[in-house]
């Protein structure tokens, strides 16, 4: 369906649904339920054709075009591939509401009837699998039925909304690229900054939330480690790298085990090691790389200077002829969901879903790249929606095996309920901010 039409769709089916009804901080189920053909349309399209970080030009032109058709000003290609919305509806303050658009290079393996079956070239070159592993087909249907029911429920509130449609978040590319070509400058400024994340945490039709740091700030290192080469049979001919480099993947471990206090979350992580060529020759150098986690800004950088301190003083220990190179390749800010925007965001999704379906969860390791717009100044939010159906949620939770989680090509979220929560929760936090 022509994206044009399917926001009309969306648009008149929510506009009927919602003339009889009385006017609520949140959207009835019959309004959620009145646009949620026309987004199941979308998920299901957006599910068959993935596209890799920094490529999306079909999902932002699909987006782009649905946010036009309802009356919003749309500008594409900030920050690469993302797509700015705004709908003003008079004088108030502006709020901030972010869906990412990018998939991973993964091969579905769910069996689906709507399974993607899309390879791309990625930037190195190499023809991938490519799948929605992340639920990003969730958020954007979500973020798309929210545009339609605030378009048609101008008089429940006054002030601006921003739709952000960012690329390249599974990079930790795409908010720092569109706040950098002037998101926060060139459209009017957020006092607010919102956005959903599906999670096989949760079951379906739950929302959590969590103030406080979220989600961990995450750096990527590379360490280079030299040595000399030489064959495997006289290894006292040369300095072997591979040792030095399993050495410091041993001590790495202390780094969090005794130098990090144990309030303090921390990982660090040996993702790869890469170096040599055949059995029998002691390679010249070995290349890792890891991922370092921490919520503070000052753990973080403990861990990296004992990073670069351990693999100095292990490649001295064992007579390297040179120091190794530690490089930090990227950093990504920490979630850190402002407190009273938390609470009160909170309070009107429990007045507004019911206090069964809002739910405070802890804080987790992983990372996400919405952080960016708080570290630039705008009190932000990330909320979670549950994506496992809730029978085999409480089934994993009797039996302690997991479910398919994120990033895995079984990854299957009970999309109907995902995106109906992810709306009602989306649209009723914009009617608390920005409600008469």
């Amino acid at each position: 369906m022509h994206q044009a039409c399917l926001a009309t769709v969306l648009f008149l089916a929510i506009t009927t649904a919602a003339a009889a009804q009385p006017r609520p901080q949140a959207p009835s189920a019959e309004e959620v339920n009145a646009g949620y053909a026309a987004q199941e349309a979308l998920y299901l399209d957006l599910h068959r054709h993935p596209e890799l970080s920094l490529h999306e030009q079909r999902t932002a032109a699909e987006l782009a075009a649905l946010v036009k058709s309802l009356g919003y000003e749309v500008t594409t290609g900030v920050g690469g591939t993302g797509v700015v919305a705004v709908l003003r509806n008079g004088p108030g303050g502006t709020v901030l509401l972010r869906t990412d658009m990018d998939a991973l290079p993964v091969r579905e393996k769910t069996g689906l009837a709507y399974a993607s079956t899309v390879t791309a070239t990625d930037d190195a070159g190499a023809t991938v699998p490519v799948m929605h592993a992340c639920g990003h087909d969730v958020h954007m249907a979500s973020w798309a039925g929210t545009a339609a029911l605030m378009a048609h429920a101008r008089e429940r509130w006054h002030g601006t909304l921003l739709l952000v449609a960012q690329p390249a978040e599974e990079l930790g590319l795409g908010a720092a690229a569109m706040l950098k070509d002037g998101l926060l400058t060139r459209f009017p400024r957020p006092d607010f900054a919102l956005a959903v994340h599906d999670d096989t945490e949760l079951p379906a039709g739950q929302v959590g939330y969590h103030a406080g740091f979220f989600r961990a700030g995450a750096d990527s290192v590379t360490i280079k480690v030299f040595g000399r080469g030489g064959h495997g049979a006289r290894p006292q001919l040369a300095v072997d790298p591979i040792v030095i480099a399993a050495r410091i993947v041993v001590a790495l471990q202390t780094i969090v085990a005794r130098e990090t206090n144990p309030l303090d979350p921390a990982v660090v992580t040996v993702g790869t090691i890469h170096g040599g060529t055949k059995n029998n020759i002691i390679p010249d150098e070995v290349t890792m790389t890891l991922t370092v986690r921490a919520f503070k800004p000052e753990v973080m950088a403990r861990l990296i200077a004992a990073i670069g301190r351990i693999a100095k003083g292990e490649a001295a220990a064992a007579g390297a002829p040179r120091e190794p190179l530690v490089t930090l390749d990227d950093t990504l800010a920490p979630e850190y969901n402002d407190p009273q925007l938390t609470a009160r965001i909170a309070g009107a999704l429990r007045a507004g879903m019911g206090p069964d379906r809002v739910v405070e969860m802890p804080a987790e390791m992983g990372a996400e790249d919405f952080g960016a717009y708080g570290l630039a100044g705008v009190p932000s939010l990330l909320l979670h929606v549950g994506a496992v159906d809730p029978a085999v949620f409480a089934a994993a939770q009797r039996s302690g095996t997991p479910v398919p989680s994120l990033h895995s090509p079984l990854f299957a979220p009970d999309y109907e309920p995902a995106i109906k929560t992810a709306t009602t929760a989306e649209t009723a936090a914009l009617l608390e901010l920005l409600g008469r």
